[in-house]
Formats: structure tokens, sequence, C-alpha cells
């Protein structure tokens, strides 16, 4: 679950929904290129456990899902701006990120961050770390003694390690685990995992007070009915039922 670091505020737009079906459109961004939270698949379909989740969200809600992909690092000023109405994009609820939007409750709990390298024994104090530019990761390798290399995607700090750009990169222990249970040996987690984060909730713009109100009543129904660890495991496993 990434973080956003935030350099300039950033002054909050009105929505406007379109219509569809007598329903009202909500169109939901997403990177769709963090899974299992959300990635494209084969039909060009974004697809996911935040694609089930807000597709269930929006039915309850009786409103018309549109999905909206979107490259992280404009990922908040495109909400802001109004090109979507809500992020759903494996987002962890930070402080920082507070100032300037608004979310729901947590839909995924607190999880810890991790080191991946390709060997043991590599220095993750003082050497190379591969992080995704503009997350919560890459802000605790910059405070660190460790030397950051930031990339645009997540595959690309994977693919660091891989070809000898890093010794290790540092993202959430649920992206990084799927990768390196499928690598055979040629991945490893090294080191202590890193707890970072405040869980993963929907982003909206401050404004949207009806519209966060109502997808948050909705998360608590869902929590209380055991809908949504149904989806948390189907998508992470059982370990993930927190609800």
């Amino acid at each position: 679950m990434k973080s956003l670091l935030l350099g300039t505020t950033l002054a909050a737009m009105t929505a406007t929904f379109a219509m569809a079906d007598g329903h009202s459109v909500v169109r939901m961004g997403t990177e769709g290129a963090y899974p299992p939270y959300n990635f494209i698949n084969d039909a060009g379909e974004v697809d996911g456990f935040e694609r089930d989740l807000g597709d269930e969200l929006c039915a309850r809600a009786e409103l018309t899902c549109e999905w909206v992909k979107n490259d992280w690092d404009s990922i908040i000023p495109n909400l802001v701006s109004s090109n979507y109405d809500t992020i759903m994009a494996g987002m962890s609820i930070t402080d920082e990120r507070d100032e300037v939007i608004d979310f729901t409750q947590d839909y995924f709990p607190p999880t810890a961050s991790a080191y991946v390298a390709a060997a043991e024994g590599v220095d993750l104090d003082g050497g190379v770390v591969a992080a995704q530019t503009a997350t919560i990761q890459a802000g605790y390798i910059a405070e660190s003694g460790a030397t950051l290399v930031e990339f645009a995607t997540p595959e690309e700090t994977v693919a660091a390690v891989r070809n000898g750009e890093a010794d290790a990169v540092f993202a959430d222990r649920d992206y990084l685990a799927p990768l390196v249970e499928a690598a055979g040996g040629e991945l490893m987690f090294v080191g202590p995992d890193v707890p970072l984060g405040g869980g993963v909730g929907m982003g909206l713009r401050e404004s949207d007070t009806e519209l966060k109100e109502k997808f948050d009543a909705i998360i608590t129904e869902m929590k209380a009915d055991g809908s949504l660890n149904e989806l948390l495991v189907k998508w992470f496993g059982e370990e993930t039922a927190q609800y």
C-alpha cells in the first residue's frame, strides 16, 4: 500500500457526476500497475482487489462505476482537478495526504513494507535501495543511510534488483510476496519488515463529503457482514482477513 509524498498543496474542486441508466456515474481512478490491488488484465481492463471492491461499493450505493487509469505520480493532482472522482490505488492513509484530500476509513489493514534482494547479506543500511518515486517507502529510504534510486513504476524497482542497478527493493510486502514466490529463489526477502502507513483507503476530494459518507457507510457494512474479508481472502490469502 503506497503512500504519496506531496510537495505542494492543491485546492479541492467540486465533483460533477454524469448519469447512466438512471444512476450517477462515479469515475474511479486507479494506477492499474500494482497487483493484486489493481492491474490491467489480458482483456485490457482494470482488475484486482480494488476493482472487485469498488464495483461492489458502487452497486450497493446504486452508482455506476467508470474506471480510469492514471499514473501514480499524478494520481492525486488529477483527482483534485476532477479528472475522476475517487482514488482506489493501494493508497496508504497518511497525515500529509490528508491535508490535501480526504479519504474513507481503511478497507485494507495496515501492513508492513519489506526489502527484497537477489542474495542474502546485502547492505541495507549503506547500499543502493530501489523504491517507487513519490511513495512513503522512497521517503523512508531517503532518510536512512542507504542510497535511494527511484523509478516511476513498481516493476522497474524490481527490475533494478534483477539487473544489478540496486542491492535491494523496498516496497509493500503484499506486492513483493507473489514476485518472490514466482522467482524460484532468484529473489528473496532480506532484513526486517518495516511497519509504514495507516492502512489503505479511498481518496476523495475534500468537498465530496456526501460521497465519502456514502462509501464509508458501505465499507462499515461490508466489514460487518464479512464480504470485505471474503475479498481480502480471495486476493491476498487467509492471513489478511482482519475485519
